[in-house]
């Protein structure tokens, strides 16, 4: 990545608190700010601005979770100057309130947003294999379509795949609208060694993919996942958790993700997100 984008991030997550200026965060990267602007678009597949917006929200969602701050003061703390407009962004963003999203990382993730009830002209399927980076151990993932390169409400289609340790493994995301979306996931992966959950690291898809869905067609796409880096976008969706599992067996066919019902052409909105495993779970002996 340009190092003048380098600087240009870590000045927005150092100073996303502020009321920063484009022309702020062009300052630091030492570029002018409509070159800087196309530049940082090029390297991160987002405006500045949309990247700001998407570390506040992050920032936001972090505090909710471990401390105890109100809704408003962590709407101040985050760079808004206004409870209402950080409330529709969040909700906008995260796909549940402010205060939901506590009330969710309290008592757990179930409920979690889903595709919005939409009227599409035609569905298609996106498949292809998901890949760890070597040295992890099992991983549990969150793959979804998206209208943008953040994983950010609404997806489009989305699903929860367990992934083995060492060899790539099968996904289906089907009723996928017509059209070009991105495909994003966001995973954890246990480590090697006696000790899995304590080696636990984050993964991301390597690079967002615009993929062109048709209807009644299956696009293949291959999913690769890397560690997360500082440039990549945050994750605003709010997810279940992603715990790995102890075990998956491998098996020699493709599990699919279990698509969300239809009613006359629209789809439903998913109360919560499937786990499909590519393998069924052992059987005792």
């Amino acid at each position: 990545m340009d190092t003048a984008v380098e600087r240009a991030i870590e000045c927005i997550r150092e100073r996303y608190g502020e009321p920063l200026t484009l022309t702020e965060i062009a300052e630091s990267a030492l570029l002018s700010r409509f070159y800087f602007t196309r530049l940082f678009k090029e390297e991160t597949g987002l405006t500045p601005g949309r990247f700001l917006a998407a570390i506040r929200i992050h920032q936001a969602k972090r505090l909710i979770e471990t401390t105890s701050m109100s809704i408003t003061d962590i709407s101040y703390a985050v760079g808004y100057n206004s409870l209402g407009s950080f409330t529709n962004s969040f909700t906008a963003s995260v796909g549940v309130s402010p205060s939901r999203f506590r009330r969710l990382t309290r008592d757990g993730g179930d409920g979690l947003p889903g595709p919005e009830p939409t009227e599409w002209t035609g569905l298609g399927t996106i498949a292809g294999t998901i890949s760890l980076p070597t040295g992890h151990g099992n991983a549990r993932v969150f793959l979804g379509a998206f209208g943008t390169p953040v994983v950010q409400h609404p997806s489009v289609a989305s699903g929860v795949i367990d992934v083995p340790s060492g060899r790539p493994s099968c996904y289906s995301l089907k009723n996928v609208p017509e059209g070009s979306w991105y495909l994003l996931a966001v995973a954890v992966a246990d480590g090697l060694g006696p000790d899995p959950a304590g080696g636990r690291t984050p993964l991301v898809g390597d690079g967002p993919k615009s993929v062109t869905v048709t209807a009644d067609t299956v696009t293949s796409a291959a999913v690769r996942l890397r560690p997360a880096r500082p440039a990549d976008p945050p994750v605003l969706l709010a997810l279940p958790e992603l715990e790995p599992p102890a075990v998956v067996v491998p098996h020699p066919g493709c599990a699919s993700v279990n698509p969300p019902q239809e009613n006359g052409g629209r789809r439903q909105a998913a109360g919560h997100l499937r786990v499909a495993s590519v393998a069924p779970a052992p059987t005792a002996s």
